[in-house]
């Protein structure tokens, strides 16, 4: 039995029989150096692992400058493509000397067939793979299956309900005899949440009587969930909405009760205490000390392997309250009705996961009177910088007068945009379509929204103007559909993130999809009809790679003090530097970028412009 490390994808998809007949059943053999391995055209008969040594894919149809197309190192996987395709469809070559093991065709196919996912891991689509990389990652501390995928049902407490007519008095005894912070009444069909502070106001800075009905003090807008969501999910609602209980509800029957400190004690991690600090947090330096602890929270989500979109749900509500709170101890209570702050960019759409340049505006109402608005927009930029968000180079910031405006002026603005049809202009509206609120009164930022799509949605010029630039970008793949290769890296964010992100506020923006989110936006054209389900979550996970690789730059940048990088170079991915996994998903999401572009060049009629 040969001692070969399989504690890696795919022999992970095994069990330990399957690992120990590959141990009995493989062979080790030597390459030297320039030898071809696997010849193009050649019937596979073996898939090899490599040992030591590195390998070249090479597509012998390409000019030699551009013909080296895979990259294949210590615990890399090939050949196992051409047995299920029947022959190779590349050459491989042995870089230097190489130590392969050599799993020979038959032993391959028995494994197919009685490992299933095994098989599968070789003809998976973008997303299975893109979950397996995810999964992959997830090591030691809070796992996987113990972090993402606890529900809701493992952490939830037994409800505390009475009747609305129970006095006060009877209300607090059960509430100390039961242990609980929070009970639920219930009037006319529906629920109501006291909790010990509710009982606490209103007896001591209300006067209610002890004798009144416990129903006097109780809320109605309740915060509820499914017992089988996502514990993660919750935890990202509570942030969202400021509430540190939600009710569970099964279909229209009352199941339990989840409450933060139970949720914060189930994920053990300190990081994730982020949460609770901006929430208790009375002051600047408090809200300061809590938002600078985001990068080790982001950390923490992509140790134990939490999937992308989890973590930038959350991290896009820690920055809304972070920002919401800055709000509060900035602006006097009375404006803040009369105005809503809103947030763009890829903050607006909820996917920026470290802290980036500010971009945001304000949105006044039509008969605000605010005489030092301009002095306290300039605090208030002032403040965000202190607690970690960079000022914004192109000026898009409450302190700048052109991004403060009334209802009425917003939408003349809006207007003015549609009609011009320039690139200043669709970058106004594109950027206006991802606003979000993140402070003050959402109305208004709704009626200038609505306007927006009013105007916008129907015109078919407008529409083509706008659709146009997410093609300003080329994709990077050769003529032969492989990665390019530049030693200084590709830009990940012009090749692929905004393509993708672009290419679907288009057809938001057509179909009058409201979120702004872009996965979001994808499940709502899903549903719309407007995208083939396959694809809208190929799209997802591609926008999902492409993020991770971008974030991985970021944070190698931040270990090593670089944080002051020029943008474009923690955009750019060097692929050499990339596992034989990672390269294949980048260039199939890649793929489905180029196939994206042509189907907005057919709809909006781009190959006429």
């Amino acid at each position: 039995m040969v001692d070969v490390d399989l504690s890696q994808l795919p022999f992970t998809l095994l069990d330990d029989e399957g690992r120990d007949h590959i141990r009995c059943g493989i062979d080790l053999a030597y390459f030297d150096r320039d030898e071809i391995i696997l010849e193009t055209g050649q019937i596979g008969e073996f898939v090899f692992l490599i040992h030591k040594g590195e390998v070249a894919e090479i597509d012998p149809t390409l000019p030699s400058s551009s013909a080296r197309i895979g990259h294949y190192t210590a615990g890399d996987v090939f050949g196992a493509i051409s047995i299920l395709n029947g022959k190779s469809r590349y050459r491989f070559k042995a870089e230097q000397e190489c130590l392969c093991y050599l799993m020979p065709k038959a032993l391959f196919q028995q494994l197919c067939r009685h490992y299933p996912d095994f098989s599968n891991y070789f003809r998976q689509s973008l997303t299975h793979k893109a979950r397996l990389l995810t999964e992959k990652r997830a090591e030691g501390g809070v796992t996987m299956a113990g972090f993402m995928l606890a529900k809701v049902s493992e952490c939830m407490r037994e409800p505390l309900l009475m009747a609305a007519s129970t006095d006060i008095s009877s209300a607090v005894k059960q509430l100390n005899e039961s242990h609980a912070d929070s009970l639920l009444v219930e009037t006319q069909g529906a629920l109501g949440m006291v909790t010990k502070t509710d009982l606490l106001n209103g007896l001591v800075l209300d006067g209610i009587a002890l004798s009144s009905p416990v129903d006097a003090v109780a809320h109605r807008e309740l915060v509820t969930v499914a017992p089988d969501q996502y514990l993660f999910e919750v935890l990202v609602l509570m942030t969202r909405h400021k509430v540190a209980r939600v009710v569970v509800m099964e279909q229209k029957t009352l199941r339990g009760v989840v409450e933060l400190t139970d949720v914060l004690s189930y994920f053990s991690s300190r990081s994730y205490v982020v949460s609770l600090q901006v929430e208790q947090a009375t002051n600047l330096e408090a809200l300061s000390a809590a938002s600078q602890r985001t990068p080790e929270l982001v950390k923490a989500l992509m140790a134990q392997g939490v999937k992308l979109r989890f973590a930038m749900d959350l991290l896009a509500a820690l920055n809304g309250r972070i920002m919401g709170k800055a709000w509060e101890f900035t602006i006097e209570e009375h404006f803040r009705e009369q105005s809503c702050m809103m947030v763009m960019g890829s903050e607006g759409r909820g996917e920026q996961i470290l802290k980036t340049d500010q971009d945001n505006g304000l949105v006044l109402a039509d008969d605000a009177q605010w005489p030092d608005l301009h002095g306290q927009m300039q605090t208030l930029t002032n403040t965000l910088i202190q607690l970690g968000y960079p000022p914004c180079p192109g000026n898009i910031m409450v302190s700048n007068p052109e991004w403060v405006a009334t209802v009425s002026q917003w939408k003349a603005n809006i207007a003015k945009w549609a009609n011009e049809r320039d690139g200043d202009s669709l970058m106004k509206l594109a950027i206006m379509l991802d606003a979000h609120v993140v402070a003050g009164n959402p109305r208004l930022l709704e009626s200038v929204r609505d306007e927006l799509f009013e105007r916008c949605s129907g015109d078919e010029l407008l529409l083509s103007y706008f659709a146009r630039t997410a093609l300003r970008f080329s994709t990077p793949l050769t003529l032969f559909g492989s990665l390019k290769k530049p030693q200084h890296g590709i830009d990940i964010k012009k090749g692929g993130i905004f393509p993708i992100v672009h290419g679907v506020r288009t057809m938001a923006l057509e179909r009058r999809i409201k979120v702004t989110s872009t996965f979001d936006r994808l499940d709502a054209l899903a549903v719309d009809g407007r995208l083939d389900r396959r694809f809208a979550d190929d799209l997802g996970e591609a926008l999902a790679l492409f993020s991770e690789l971008r974030l991985k730059q970021q944070l190698n940048a931040l270990a090593s003090s670089e944080a002051g990088q020029e943008s474009s170079r923690a955009n750019r991915v060097v692929v050499q530097t990339l596992s034989s996994l990672e390269r294949d998903l980048l260039r199939e999401a890649l793929h489905i970028v180029k196939d994206f572009k042509q189907r907005l060049s057919h709809r909006y009629h781009l190959e006429y412009s």
